[in-house]
């Protein structure tokens, strides 16, 4: 995949409808994407059962930096749950449980892409 910024923002929405994808498949349902305001964005916004799950999407195409996950780093955790607490106050919702999960994507160049969910990471 290019270096580039555009192939970058390409990469990173291939990534995201792959990971929503893989989320429906497990039965999640999606109730927002790309939500945004001033304190930043959610990739994706899921109910589990009674819980509402907080995803961020992190593709990559190389390790060279770690695996995409490693990329939550605590501010990157702290500014999630922000935004979490922003996202719940201007719905309706009010969920019995409420978790932030990553799904890391990690395309090689000669191969399928790999799918990881983890739950509860922050």
């Amino acid at each position: 995949m290019a270096t580039t910024a555009r192939g970058r923002r390409a990469l990173g929405q291939w990534g995201e409808e792959l990971a929503a994808k893989s989320l429906t498949d497990a039965g999640m349902v999606i109730l927002d994407r790309n939500w945004r305001c001033d304190l930043g964005e959610i990739d994706i916004v899921a109910r589990s059962g009674e819980a509402l799950v907080v995803v961020e999407v992190k593709t990559r195409t190389t390790d060279l930096f770690g695996p995409p996950t490693e990329a939550v780093t605590p501010a990157k955790a702290d500014r999630l749950r922000r935004l979490t607490a922003r996202w719940l106050a201007e719905h309706t919702l009010t969920p019995r449980e409420v978790r932030i999960d990553v799904v890391s994507i990690f395309v090689p160049h000669d191969g399928r892409p790999e799918v990881e969910h983890l739950q509860a990471v922050a």
